[in-house]
C-alpha cells in the first residue's frame, strides 16, 4: 500500500497582550504540548521550546512594544513555534556584553532549536523556532488522536 503523502498538522493560536505575563505564555504551551504524543518522553525538547516561547514572547513586549500573537505547530516532524509582532524591525543576534544582564535571547534560540527564522510580514515580523522531537522507539512521532 502506497503512504499517505499528504501533511497532517494540527496547530493552535494565542494572543498574548502585554499586560499578559511570559508564564501565562508558557503555562498556554505546556498545556498543548502535553496533547502530544512525544513530550512527555522529550522533557529536554519540552524545556527548550518552554524557554523559547519565554524569550519570543519577552521580545515582542519588550523591543516591539507589541502584543504577541503565538502559534505552535506540528506537523508530525516538527514543532513549529511562531511569534507575531507589529514592529517590522527583524531581530538581529549581537555579540552580547558580559555585563549586560539581557542580549542573549536569539542566541539561546539559536542554541536551543533546530532552526529558527525571522521574517517580515505585511503587519509586522514572524519569528519562528522549529524543533524535531526524537523518535519514539525508532518510528516516526506522531501526534496522538
Amino acid at each position: 500500500m502506497e503512504k499517505d503523502s499528504s501533511l497532517k498538522a494540527v496547530g493552535w493560536a494565542r494572543s498574548l497582550p502585554l499586560s499578559s505575563g511570559v508564564k501565562e505564555a508558557r503555562d498556554w504551551t505546556r498545556a498543548h504540548l502535553m496533547t502530544l504524543e512525544w513530550a512527555q518522553q522529550a522533557p529536554q525538547v519540552m524545556d527548550a521550546v518552554l524557554l523559547t516561547v519565554s524569550e519570543l514572547v519577552t521580545n515582542a513586549h519588550v523591543h516591539a512594544r507589541s502584543a504577541a500573537q503565538l502559534i505552535l505547530t506540528w506537523d508530525e516532524a516538527c514543532l513549529h513555534v511562531t511569534v507575531h509582532d507589529s514592529s517590522p524591525q527583524l531581530p538581529e543576534q549581537r555579540a552580547p556584553d558580559e555585563q549586560a544582564l539581557g542580549g542573549r535571547g536569539l542566541m539561546l534560540i539559536d542554541a536551543l532549536s533546530d532552526e529558527w527564522h525571522a521574517y517580515p510580514c505585511p503587519r509586522g515580523k514572524n519569528v519562528t523556532a522549529c524543533f524535531q522531537p526524537p523518535s519514539l522507539d525508532g518510528h516516526e512521532v506522531r501526534d496522538s488522536e
